[in-house]
């Protein structure tokens, strides 16, 4: 495993069962909004199309919240593999600073910012 502490492990595992409840809370809040817009509502065109730019958006929130959820749910279950907090990159460890900004980060600075370059 990393260089983490057993407190800090302790405190990053909680970080991320937190963030886990925060995006369920989200997903199941924003399900209705995501629901195709009814064209045979009585409303105005300019009405409608307000109403399917905010449905858009809705699904485009929703597709980065399960996206992130994804990966939290992975960074918890790296945790019973004995592999949280180690770089998919280059096997080094993640610093305590980056996981506690990005409790599922799988990357380390210096990988993730050559994979930047890289796109």
């Amino acid at each position: 495993m990393c260089d983490l502490s057993d407190e800090q492990l302790t405190e990053l595992r909680g970080d991320l069962a937190e963030i886990l409840e925060s995006l369920d809370g989200a997903l199941e809040q924003s399900a209705a909004g995501s629901k195709p817009v009814d064209l045979d509502q009585p409303i105005g065109r300019l009405s409608r199309m307000d109403a399917m730019q905010q449905q858009k958006m809705v699904q485009a929130q929703r597709q980065l919240a399960g996206l992130r959820r994804q990966q939290v749910v992975a960074a918890l279950a790296s945790f019973e593999r004995d592999e949280y907090g180690e770089c998919r990159g280059c096997g080094e460890p993640i610093t305590y600073k980056r996981l506690k900004a990005r409790p599922e980060a799988t990357l380390c600075i210096e990988c993730r910012e050559r994979m930047e370059r890289r796109d």
